[in-house]
């Protein structure tokens, strides 16, 4: 007979793992599945080419139907945390208010959200970059502001001793920091999980799971393609809006729910270039260090930062093919980069084929489009005053931040998770990750996920009898 666990959380990402630490320190037994590796500062992959094939889901990138989009949906233990730039941000009264709104949800304001964003914060170090190490794509961006008379600040990363006076490039940190500094879960918060008695099992994707009497049978199988069976009394749902919708819609839930799936939000971004005669090497240092800060982009649905990408990304940006092209990437250290990043209004659906693979509907449209072009212009403004000789704009829009699908609310004929982080239609199962935000807030969502996951971790302990 199989053992029966008290959770089993599927997806070891920033809300699994914060939500594994937390409940196992009530004495819960807990398996954590995740279908990505386990890997630390001294096994991560130190070429981009091997980082896309194993820390991401589709080889390094997935595409909408028509592909134009393309998502970059993390797969290794520590998720988001590890492949991103590690931007902390509190979501202002617009995002929580848009929320309250949607959702009906009371605790969606500023002062209820307070002390978990408080305590979220206190489990990792957070710092902005140094004026003195800014590099130069970050000095053409805030010359760019000055210029135009627009307001830009620092962005706040979840770092410590990032040791530039020693060269370090942050831009290696998007295949995993090998400095440790990068305050992920990996490292911030599941040694305790491990400590407490979790049982992490990596490489191991989850494909679908059944209720028998109160106990849930979850079936996966491994990179090697060995399948198990797993028992728990209670389910978490941590992989994120396409592995969460994917999972239940794969375990027959559409059956009950037609809504899943649905208000499907990914903040799409769009990369500018800017090409100068003299060297910007906009990916040495610490290479993302500035956002816009000017109150009508905000209500423009815009944002911009400084940003760029290693070789093979920045390749499908640049136009032309062949000896074109590769004239274009032999100027890669005079390119400056800015990035425009959309509060989408036009939501997008996930679905899966009959044989369960994923696809999804959405699209950059109508009143988002007009955002984006918005944002584009003063993009070609700062390059224009700040001396660039020719500007590429990026054709393909980038899915970083993936939101909703199983949207978050008091209303169970539109919403699929309730207010106690339960899903209306199965009491028993639990999820507080990006999945369940009900529209897109605009701003970098890491923080949010973290403060959320800790309040719907102590709402289960409560609901579950737990101290």
């Amino acid at each position: 007979m199989l053992p029966v666990d008290d959770f089993i959380i599927i997806g070891a990402g920033i809300s699994g793992i914060l939500m594994a630490k937390h409940l196992s320190s009530s004495g819960a037994t807990i398996s954590l599945l995740e279908a990505g590796s386990y890997f630390n500062r001294h096994t991560y992959p130190r070429k981009e080419i091997d980082a896309n094939s194993q820390l991401y889901w589709g080889g390094g990138i997935e595409l909408n139907q028509t592909a134009n989009i393309g998502f970059l949906r993390p797969k290794v233990v520590g998720g988001g945390s590890i492949v991103n730039q590690a931007l902390l941000d509190r979501f202002d009264h617009e995002a929580l208010s848009s929320w309250k709104q949607e959702s009906n949800i009371s605790f969606f304001t500023e002062e209820q959200m307070k002390p978990w964003y408080e305590k979220a914060e206190s489990s990792v170090n957070i710092q902005e970059i140094p004026a003195q190490y800014r590099n130069a794509n970050a000095n053409v961006f805030i010359n760019g502001f000055e210029k135009l008379g627009f307001k830009c600040s620092p962005l706040k990363r979840a770092q410590s001793q990032c040791q530039y006076e020693k060269g370090n490039d942050c831009i290696e940190c998007l295949a995993g920091c090998r400095l440790d500094s990068k305050q992920s879960t990996a490292i911030t918060a599941l040694p305790q999980a491990l400590k407490n008695g979790v049982k992490l099992m990596s490489q191991f994707e989850v494909t679908h799971f059944e209720r028998s009497g109160d106990i849930y049978l979850v079936h996966g199988k491994s990179q090697s393609g060995e399948y198990k069976r797993l028992r728990a009394k209670k389910l978490i749902l941590a992989s994120g809006a396409i592995g969460n919708s994917k999972l239940l819609l794969n375990s027959k839930y559409a059956n009950t729910n037609k809504k899943i799936g649905t208000r499907f939000y990914t903040h799409p971004q769009f990369m500018s270039l800017g090409l100068y005669d003299q060297e910007i090497a906009a990916h040495k240092g610490p290479f993302q260090a500035m956002k816009s800060d000017e109150p009508h982009f905000r209500v423009n649905r815009f944002k911009l930062e400084n940003v760029f990408a290693p070789p093979v990304g920045l390749s499908m940006l640049l136009p032309g093919l062949g000896i074109k092209h590769m004239r274009a990437m032999k100027k890669l250290r005079h390119y400056a980069c800015v990035e425009v990043a959309i509060r989408d209004q036009i939501p997008g659906q996930i679905k899966t084929t009959t044989n369960g693979k994923v696809q999804i509907a959405k699209s950059v449209s109508g009143e988002d489009k007009i955002s984006y072009k918005k944002g584009e212009k003063v993009i070609h403004e700062i390059f224009k005053s700040t001396g660039a000789k020719e500007i590429i704009d990026g054709e393909l829009s980038i899915g970083l931040h993936l939101m909703g699908g199983l949207c978050i609310g008091d209303n169970a004929s539109k919403d699929i998770v309730s207010p106690d982080f339960s899903l209306h239609d199965d009491k028993n199962i639990f999820c507080a990750d990006s999945s369940i935000f009900p529209n897109a807030p605009g701003i970098n969502p890491s923080l949010t996920i973290m403060a959320l996951s800790l309040m719907a971790s102590q709402s289960i302990l409560k609901q579950s009898g737990h101290s």
